[in-house]
C-alpha cells in the first residue's frame, strides 16, 4: 500500500506529518511512501532528504490519491475531494464540531482515524499526538515568556549586587504544564504550580517546583481527562489563582476540558499583576484561560502585562515537533501493520484503534465508547443500590458517576507516618530484648539516621551537590573504624574492614574533589 504525505493546506503550518527518519521506518514496515514536492520546506527538510531514504517526491494530485494519506491538520473540502473513495485519512480532527465532514467521509467510504482521540492509557502513550503537541507547547511557552519578560529568570549574585529569580506560576500539571515548569526550572526560575488533581502534587515536586496546596477535591474523569469543578471548588481555586498571579512574574495557564478553555485568570486578576509580568495562555486554541487573551496574537494591557495567546507554538519548533509527530504516526502504523507487510489491519476490537476510528466501511463509529482507565475497582453492586437505580434514573446516573470516580485512599503523609511508627515499634521491641551494648549502638544509629534525614531534607535542591560533597568527609569516621579492625584475627572482619576502608577513601577524596571543582568556578582566573 502507498502512504501519501502532502504539503499542509494552511500556508502558516510549518509542520509535516513525516520526516526522513520516520519515512524510513514506514518503508521498513512494507509501505511505499510518496511525499509532495516542497512538503518539508517549512520544517527545513529538503526534498532530497526524502529521496535519500527511498521515498518518492511527486506532485499534489498523486500524493492525495494514495491509499493512505497522513496530515498534521484536517484538510479542507477542496483537498478532501482529492482523496480516493475508500482511502484512509489519518489526521487531527474535531468530529463533534464538524459532523458534515464525518458524513462526507462516510458517504465516500473513507476510513478516518482521528489522532486527537487516542485513549489515555499506558499502551497508547507512544502514539498520543496530543501529548506530543502539549509537551512542545509547554517548553516553547516558557521560551516566549523569557523573550517578553524584562528581567532574568535565574537569580544573580554579582559584585554589583544580587537579583531574585523570576517567580513562575503554572496552572495545570498535565503534559504541557510539566513541560513548562521543567523548562522554567532549568532556566533558574522559582517555580510554583497548582493542579486540581491531588496526585499531581508528587509530579510537580519531583520536577523541583513548589506545589500550591488548596482544599479542593481531585477532578479527573474516568477516561483520564480533567472535568469541570463544582461551584465551591471553583471559588477555592479562583482564590488561589488570584493570590499566586499577583505574586508571579510569569503565569502559564494550561487548562482544557474537552478542547474548551475555562477562564482561570480574570481581568481583575490581570489588573492586580505587576507591570512587566507575562501571561502565557497555552489554552488559547480553546478560547483562552485568561479573560483578556486574544487567540493567535500577543496583547499588552493598560497596566503593562503581556498576554501571549499564540496558537502555533509547536509550529515554532518545526524540526523536532515534526519528528515527534511523525514518530507517533509510525507507532500507529506498527499497530495497524501486525504482519509488517505494508497492509493495514483495522482491528476494531483493539481499544486504541476503536477509540480513534471516526468512519470505516461506510459506517460512522463516532463517538467512541467510554474507556475505564481508573485503577480503582468499581464498588460492588448491592440489592439496595440496584433497586434505587431501577426506580430513579437520576440515581442510576449518579451511581455510574460514582463508580467511575477514583476512591481516595490514605494521604501519602499518613502512610509515611504509619510506616515510621511501625518501624519504630519494631526497633523498640528489638532493643528491649537485646544486650545492653547493642541497645546503645542501635540508639546512636537511629538518632543519626533521623538527624541526617531532616538535615538533608531541609536543604534546597540546588545545594544538595555541595552539601554531599562536604558531608562525604564524614566517611572518615568509617575509615578510622575500618583501620582499627583490619588487624582482627577473624578473616571475615578483616576483609569487610578493607572493603569499608576502600569505599570510604573514595567518598572522602571524591567529595573534596567535587567541592574543589565547584569552588574553582567562583575564582577569578589570574
Amino acid at each position: 500500500m502507498r502512504i501519501g504525505v502532502p504539503r499542509e493546506v494552511s500556508p502558516d503550518q510549518r509542520l509535516i506529518a513525516a520526516t526522513p527518519q520516520t519515512v524510513q521506518q514506514l518503508i521498513t514496515l512494507g509501505y511505499d511512501v510518496v511525499v509532495e514536492t516542497g512538503a518539508g520546506l517549512g520544517a527545513n527538510i529538503p526534498d532530497s532528504s526524502f529521496l535519500d531514504v527511498g521515498a518518492t517526491v511527486t506532485e499534489a494530485a498523486e500524493t492525495w490519491g494514495s491509499d493512505i494519506v497522513i496530515t498534521v491538520d484536517q484538510p479542507d473540502a477542496t483537498h478532501r475531494a482529492l482523496l480516493r473513495d475508500g482511502a484512509t485519512l489519518i489526521t487531527r480532527m474535531q468530529p463533534d464540531d464538524e459532523p458534515d465532514v464525518v458524513a462526507e467521509l462516510q458517504t465516500r467510504n473513507n476510513t478516518a482515524l482521528n489522532l486527537l482521540s487516542v485513549p489515555r492509557i499506558s499502551r497508547a502513550q507512544a502514539l498520543d499526538v496530543l501529548s506530543t503537541m502539549s509537551n512542545v507547547s509547554g517548553y516553547r511557552g516558557i521560551i516566549e515568556a523569557a523573550e517578553e519578560y524584562p528581567g532574568m529568570f535565574a537569580g544573580q549574585v554579582t559584585a554589583a549586587g544580587s537579583t531574585k529569580p523570576a517567580r513562575v506560576f503554572v496552572i495545570g500539571a498535565g503534559v504541557a504544564g510539566l513541560a513548562a515548569l521543567g523548562a522554567a526550572g532549568s532556566l533558574g526560575a522559582d517555580v510554583h504550580a497548582y493542579d486540581v488533581r491531588a496526585d499531581a502534587a508528587e509530579q510537580i515536586e519531583s520536577m523541583g517546583a513548589t506545589f500550591v496546596r488548596v482544599e479542593a477535591a481531585a477532578q479527573e474523569s474516568a477516561d483520564g481527562y480533567a472535568k469541570e469543578l463544582s461551584d465551591d471548588q471553583a471559588a477555592a481555586t479562583a482564590k488561589v489563582y488570584a493570590e499566586q498571579s499577583a505574586l508571579a512574574d510569569i503565569v502559564v495557564t494550561t487548562a482544557l476540558i474537552r478542547g474548551k478553555a475555562p477562564i482561570t485568570i480574570t481581568a481583575d486578576m490581570v489588573a492586580a499583576m505587576r507591570p512587566g509580568s507575562v501571561i502565557v495562555d497555552l489554552a488559547a486554541q480553546g478560547g483562552g484561560n485568561c479573560e483578556l487573551t486574544v487567540p493567535g496574537t500577543k496583547v499588552v494591557t493598560d497596566n503593562g502585562v503581556t498576554i501571549i495567546g499564540y496558537t502555533d507554538l509547536p509550529g515554532r519548533m518545526p524540526k523536532h515537533t515534526s519528528q515527534l509527530y511523525g514518530t507517533n504516526i509510525v507507532n500507529l502504523f506498527k499497530l495497524l501493520t501486525p504482519g509488517k507487510d505494508g497492509a493495514t489491519v483495522l482491528n476494531l476490537d483493539d481499544v486504541i484503534l476503536r477509540g480513534i476510528t471516526v468512519t470505516h466501511g461506510g459506517d460512522i463509529y463516532w463517538p467512541p465508547p467510554p474507556i475505564q482507565v481508573s485503577a480503582a475497582p468499581a464498588p460492588p453492586a448491592d440489592a439496595t443500590a440496584a433497586g434505587a437505580s431501577a426506580s430513579d434514573p437520576a440515581a442510576a446516573s449518579a451511581d455510574n458517576a460514582a463508580a467511575l470516580t477514583p476512591r481516595p485512599g490514605l494521604p501519602k503523609k499518613t502512610k509515611n507516618l504509619i510506616g515510621i511508627l511501625a518501624g519504630a515499634a519494631i526497633l523498640i521491641g528489638a532493643i528491649t530484648v537485646s544486650p545492653v551494648a547493642f541497645a546503645g549502638h542501635m540508639t546512636v544509629f537511629v538518632l543519626a539516621v533521623i538527624v541526617g534525614f531532616y538535615v538533608i531534607l531541609g536543604v534546597t535542591h540546588s545545594l544538595h551537590t555541595p552539601l554531599m560533597a562536604q558531608t562525604n568527609a564524614i566517611s572518615g569516621i568509617i575509615l578510622v573504624g575500618s583501620l582499627l579492625q583490619i588487624g582482627s584475627d577473624n578473616i571475615v572482619i578483616t576483609v569487610i574492614a578493607m572493603i569499608a576502608a576502600a569505599v570510604a577513601s573514595i567518598n572522602i577524596f571524591g567529595g573534596f574533589h567535587v567541592a574543589s571543582r565547584m569552588l574553582a568556578m567562583f575564582q577569578k582566573e589570574s
